[in-house]
């Protein structure tokens, strides 16, 4: 890694850590109800929201009530999504025209919008309408953020309370989520954006003039738009001048700005955020690139203010930073160090002059390796998806590092309450590990961790890898799943387990090698992601419910300091320890042997 990638890596970790103490705070006063800057502005609307849903917001649930709530909510949220793009055709706000989804596709989007997943199998442009856009995934960009930030507050609950039978309300901290976090910063968010010149609007697409034309040889068609064939059943093609291209628009920043914060990462359009409507200037990537972490990094801040010990958020949030900047440190020195093949393209090239700009191939001339690598590690170190390259077009070790972020449980940051959550599940398992090596019956902030807490702690941290291998090993034992795969060998193989990797995580980015808009793919992904989202949440609901149920046990001197650099050790241990147990022979088979073939034929 140069001094000036290390430099980049710096301050964008510095930004993000300022920015988290204030947001943080900001989020504990909204969930606890307490009184905040916006509070004279939205209470009015939170009240009258609580009003016309027949809501008490003081009405608490227990862990099984909150769980079911939660349940129906993204039930609904996924029937309605569904339909919507089935009649999409026959709706309004359609300048395109853009025809219905079909069953398949509709089925995987509705699953990947409402798990916070945000799958694409499709080009944003090209399938979906404004309305879709915007009534269907942008809403749900806010909800299913907004669900899983609620589901970390009743887990926050349960460590803070005691003897208590209940963990909250769930529409309560999911209208607050909303209307307090979300909808201020994406708003705040989508004006910076727009100012940069990312496109919000409902003007249909323009067609606009080549600065130099263009000649390509394109297949002949009919007056009907049918290939033309000759007499032996050959296509026939022409060669054509291009002087204009058709250019896409739409409500882009506004949806932008959500997919970022809410760790959603859904693009408007195919390219995401490598796209100049969506990401125009270095000031705009920074602004989405700080978005994307902001959330989950002042999350843990806010646990530590509503457990009332501000060391233990920070405690967490280092073992995050440590893991993240270890990995973006990988990724950045691969892409620059580039493809050792590449010298050998001709004997009169030096390794220097070809390798010198590090791996350019799938980048945006505009980010670079650098950019590209620290946006790749970050995107997947959170369950965002976004992306400004081509992942698939990293060097092995290059795409190893964010396929690794995904493998390890989307819990170095992670998705907006999703990563949190997922972690203080690796720190009950972290304590229960450091009880038994001293022979003392684990607790975490005075709560004693028991049998019941470790299986379903294990439940959360098993089942996504769980659903990553078999549907992977499904994927590659049937010709389905073999047939999307556009490489063959360790590389077909990494584009399957990166696509698994993404869906069990509910992350969202592609190897873009891979064709998974088939009923094979939209199945099994659908499937892995609604497994990889909702049996997660449910055990910790149940954590939470056991946990504020019981009595606070009083620090004495053997209890073990989970603020110190001590622990932040040992739970980056364990992090790294399970992933490296369950994942390394998979990667193995991958980007490992693709590293290792790279290396030979360079020889």
């Amino acid at each position: 890694m140069t001094a000036a990638a290390a430099v980049q890596l710096v301050l964008y970790l510095g930004v993000l850590l300022a920015l988290a103490k204030p947001l943080g705070i900001y989020m504990a006063r909204a969930y606890e109800g307490r009184p905040m800057i916006l509070g004279p502005v939205l209470g009015p609307v939170e009240r009258f929201l609580y009003r016309i849903a027949g809501v008490k917001a003081d009405d608490e649930m227990d862990w099984k009530r909150y769980a079911l709530a939660m349940l129906l909510f993204n039930f609904v949220g996924f029937l309605l999504l569904y339909a919507l793009q089935r009649l999409q055709g026959g709706l309004p706000l359609n300048p395109a025209r853009l025809p219905s989804v079909g069953p398949d596709l509709s089925f995987n989007t509705a699953i990947s919008f409402v798990t916070n997943t945000n799958w694409q199998s499709y080009s944003g442009e090209q399938t979906m309408s404004d309305l879709t856009q915007m009534l269907g995934l942008a809403v749900q960009n806010f909800l299913s953020a907004a669900s899983g930030m609620a589901v970390l507050v009743a887990l926050v609950r349960g460590f803070a309370r005691r003897s208590a039978s209940t963990v909250g309300n769930f529409w309560a901290d999911t209208v607050r989520g909303t209307l307090y976090v979300l909808l201020p910063l994406s708003f705040i968010l989508a004006l910076a954006l727009v100012s940069q010149g990312v496109a919000q609007t409902f003007s249909a697409s323009k067609r606009v003039a080549l600065v130099e034309p263009v000649t390509v040889t394109s297949p002949k068609l009919d007056a009907a738009g049918a290939q033309v064939k000759d007499a032996q059943g050959n296509p026939v093609t022409e060669t054509v001048t291009v002087t204009g291209q058709t250019l896409a628009l739409g409500p882009a920043a506004s949806q932008i700005a959500i997919k970022q914060l809410g760790t959603n990462g859904g693009g408007f359009f195919n390219v995401n955020s490598a796209h100049p409507f969506e990401n125009p200037t270095p000031l705009s990537g920074f602004l989405e690139l700080v978005a994307i972490l902001l959330i989950p990094g002042a999350l843990c801040l806010t646990f530590g203010e509503m457990v009332r010990d501000r060391r233990q958020g920070w405690a967490i949030l280092a073992a995050m930073a440590v893991i993240l900047a270890a990995f973006a440190a990988v990724d950045v020195a691969s892409e620059q160090r580039g493809n050792p093949l590449l010298a050998k393209l001709g004997a009169d090239q030096r390794p220097s002059a070809t390798q010198g700009g590090g791996n350019m191939e799938g980048k945006e001339v505009r980010f670079g390796p650098v950019a590209s690598a620290l946006w790749a590690t970050a995107t997947t170190a959170a369950s965002n998806g976004s992306v400004n390259a081509m992942h698939d077009s990293f060097t092995p070790l290059g795409g190893l590092a964010p396929m690794a972020l995904m493998q390890i449980g989307e819990v170095v940051f992670g998705g907006v309450g999703s990563g949190l959550y997922g972690m203080l599940a690796f720190v009950i398992v972290a304590v229960f590990i450091a009880g038994l090596m001293v022979g003392r019956t684990p607790e975490y902030l005075g709560k004693k961790i028991g049998s019941f807490e470790m299986k379903m702690a294990s439940l959360v941290i098993l089942v996504p890898p769980a659903t990553v291998l078999l549907g992977t090993a499904l994927a590659v034992a049937t010709a389905a799943g073999r047939g999307g795969t556009l490489n063959p060998g360790a590389h077909g193989f990494s584009e399957i387990l990166y696509a698994f990797s993404s869906a069990g995580n509910n992350n969202g980015s592609a190897f873009a090698g891979l064709s998974a808009n088939t009923p094979f793919y939209d199945f099994t992904l659908g499937l892995a992601m609604f497994f990889g989202r909702f049996w997660t949440k449910i055990p910790i609901l149940a954590i939470a419910g056991s946990l504020a149920a019981k009595k606070m046990t009083p620090a004495g001197a053997g209890t073990l300091a989970t603020h110190t650099p001590l622990f932040v050790g040992l739970l980056v241990g364990t992090v790294i320890l399970v992933a490296a147990l369950t994942f390394l022979p998979a990667l193995a088979l991958g980007p490992i042997v693709e590293h290792l073939q790279m290396l030979a034929m360079a020889r």
